[in-house]
């Protein structure tokens, strides 16, 4: 009787046993295919998809696998970092401070660094991309991230105010840095570099601003002045395709083939603007608009008083350098005592139009650019112009490069002698005083910028930090250098003149 119990209860044992074990089977196989099926979805998703799933901050090595990822190359930068933000800041302080200054809103009338540490945190690198996309070349595109902790002061002065220090806190950075080496036959077998923000995906640059020892409010609207010229440096002067172009090792080459050149001219009519929105109390608003492709480069209309529905019909030539990633901005104003107030901004991307086409365009007015910053949803008006692309051949883009060099030398003899202080303080009277010493520019070819110059005063610095002094730069070089924005020309369009 032992001996058959014992027998049964074996059997069942193991009957009990494979049928656990094929329903563990049976479950991991189904896990697996979910798993399967989730990892086809996942693989199948586009950018936009994973930039839902992770938020914009993801590595770009997540989605292009072609990003390698380079541990060894953070755990070098991080050991390296005392000495790097040493010379780091020598160079930042040579080359941003010119910027600040020739950037700076016409509300300050200085901006300066007044300490500048880069702190203890090295940045790090989710990942870089090695490619050859010219014959010559090695670009090289590096996923950057940083939240470190520097100690950055700017001493601010505006009129009838004294110095105020503004610290940036929280300083974070998120960009693709694009570095291109141009390569040569001799030692160090590189000529030149090519450094730039990547469009996509946008760069951002966060921080928080506070007063040491003061108030923002004391100068009205600090704060957004600040955020717009930084937001313009990066977009007008690194964020591809502008570049700065760094030679090195004293190899003799034409930098020219690697600065940005003008593409085309394209010819814009203000024509109206309609159902603009009351900023008045008392009556209406009196609008005028601005046009620009580059901020530094504006063009503004005449002002019709007291008006919602203004006609301007005004007509300007702005200057393309790369109708695939630029846009024209037109920016509606009311003319106010003090300081003007923004009526609505509109853009139009380049890429829409079509070389030697003729279009007209009726544009939303919106309260920003940036529409998830948007509170105000109220309808701002529109505004309407007519637009006209004209594709540069050989001949006219060196035409266009001869008047820029002019435009930027005389420019250049201006701000020494006093009469131009910042680019963005051409505005309205200034602009005529900046016109009268330039003369006339007829086609309006003279105010391409190459994106170059305003650095110039650093490249010696960032050829020493790159472990090369600067020297032997082509004479083209030497003279795009001198400034990143030319003189603005004045046109006689019917009382418009450029900012």
């Amino acid at each position: 009787m032992g001996l058959l119990s014992g027998i049964f209860m074996g059997v069942i044992f193991g009957v009990s046993l494979m049928a656990g074990w094929q329903h563990m089977m049976r479950r991991r196989s189904t896990k697996r295919i979910a798993k399967a099926a989730d990892m086809k979805i996942l693989g199948s998703l586009s950018r936009d998809d994973l930039k839902k799933l992770c938020g914009d901050n993801f590595p770009e090595w997540i989605s292009f696998p072609v990003y390698e990822q380079v541990k060894w190359l953070n755990k070098l930068l991080s050991k390296m970092w005392p000495f790097v933000a040493d010379a780091a800041e020598l160079v930042i302080r040579e080359s941003v401070e010119p910027l600040l200054e020739e950037y700076r809103p016409p509300g300050i009338t200085s901006l300066k660094f007044s300490k500048l540490s880069l702190g203890s945190v090295a940045p790090k690198i989710e990942g870089i991309r090695v490619q050859s996309l010219k014959q010559g070349q090695i670009t090289m595109d590096i996923d950057l991230r940083w939240g470190g902790d520097p100690s950055i002061i700017l001493a601010v002065e505006a009129a009838l105010v004294a110095s105020i220090p503004i610290q940036l806190k929280d300083l974070q950075v998120f960009t693709v840095v694009r570095v291109i080496f141009q390569l040569a036959e001799e030692i160090p077998c590189i000529s030149a570099v090519v450094v730039a923000l990547l469009a996509e995906p946008e760069p951002k640059i966060l921080y928080t601003l506070k007063a040491v020892g003061g108030s923002l409010t004391a100068v009205p609207g600090l704060s957004d002045m600040i955020d717009d010229t930084v937001k313009t440096i990066v977009n007008d002067m690194l964020k591809w395709p502008h570049r700065i172009v760094v030679p090195i090792g004293g190899i003799p080459f034409d930098l020219s083939e690697l600065e940005l050149k003008p593409q085309g001219k394209l010819t814009l009519t203000v024509v109206k603007a309609n159902s603009l929105k009351n900023m008045e109390m008392i009556g209406k608003s009196d609008p005028y608009a601005v046009v620009h492709i580059r901020p530094l480069f504006k063009f503004k209309t005449k002002t019709i008083e007291n008006n919602l529905n203004p006609d301007w019909d005004e007509k300007f030539e702005l200057i393309v350098e790369d109708r695939e990633t630029q846009a024209v901005i037109i920016e509606v104003f009311d003319k106010d005592i003090g300081q003007d107030k923004q009526l609505g901004i509109a853009k139009l991307p380049l890429i829409d139009l079509q070389a030697e086409a003729s279009k007209e365009v009726v544009l939303p007015l919106l309260a920003s650019l940036n529409t998830l910053k948007v509170k105000d949803k109220k309808d701002r008006g529109t505004v309407t112009i007519k637009v006209h692309y004209h594709e540069f051949n050989k001949e006219e883009q060196l035409i266009a490069l001869e008047e820029e060099k002019r435009i930027l030398e005389e420019r250049k003899r201006l701000k020494e002698e006093g009469v131009l202080g910042s680019t963005m303080e051409a505005l309205d009277g200034a602009a005529s005083l900046v016109g009268s010493g330039v003369g006339m520019v007829g086609t309006g070819v003279g105010m391409v910028g190459t994106g170059l110059g305003a650095v110039g005063s650093g490249l010696s610095k960032a050829g020493r930090f790159m472990g090369r002094t600067l020297t032997g730069q082509s004479s083209h070089a030497r003279k795009s250098s001198s400034s990143s924005t030319p003189v603005n020309s004045v046109q006689e369009n019917d009382g418009a003149k450029p900012l």
